[in-house]
């Protein structure tokens, strides 16, 4: 009986990647089970909302067909990730352009678009404290968001975010030196509200 070849989570990226390329699916499906959750995570935080299965999805397709393209070698997360980063955009755009043309006829037509309810960016999170971080997260400014994503919500070195957001490595450290100390001072500003709230209370 011969033996059953390893197409699943258990054989690395690098051997799935060649085995794709010579035409097994198998190992790509594998690739997709093992990189979905990180995939859909990038596609939120980037800011897809309730688009990021349709990106997650369109990120595979779209790695797939380019996979000749990859080069031998190199990490495949930070190369997928980045066709993720740019597929939410993509779709962050493309939201943003179908809301306003919504808006602009709702107007014309006689209602108020501030009736229209945003889109919500990420599920609710299980904590007060998990809220209150990503509340700042999501307050630092656009490529802030994205470092601090990358580095610690995906635990991706620098050399990999770098590689994902297409960024230099020096910028990659100074963004993130910069988000980090707006973190510190805009939850220890939370902790003293929260401190002055139970003292008025």
């Amino acid at each position: 009986m011969p033996a059953r070849r390893e197409t699943g989570p258990s054989i690395d990226d690098a051997t799935a990647v060649a085995r794709v390329r010579a035409g097994d699916r198998d190992a790509y499906a594998g690739l997709v089970r093992r990189y979905t959750a990180d995939a859909h995570r990038v596609a939120v935080l980037v800011g897809a909302g309730p688009d990021a299965d349709d990106v997650v999805q369109v990120a595979f397709v779209k790695a797939y067909r380019t996979i000749g393209s990859f080069r031998d070698g190199a990490p495949f997360r930070p190369w997928l990730l980045r066709i993720v980063v740019n597929e939410a955009r993509n779709a962050v755009r493309a939201a943003r352009r179908y809301r306003g043309a919504t808006e602009r006829s709702a107007q014309l037509d006689g209602f108020d678009a501030a009736l229209l309810a945003p889109d919500p960016a990420v599920e609710a999170v299980a904590t007060e404290r998990r809220a209150a971080l990503l509340a700042a997260v999501r307050a630092l400014p656009e490529p802030q968001q994205r470092v601090v994503a990358c580095r610690y919500f995906l635990d991706l070195d620098e050399q990999e975010t770098a590689t994902v957001l297409g960024w230099p490595r020096g910028t990659v450290k100074s963004r993130l030196h910069r988000a980090l100390k707006r973190l510190q001072a805009e939850l220890y500003r939370q902790a003293l509200d929260v401190e002055q709230e139970v003292d008025h209370g």
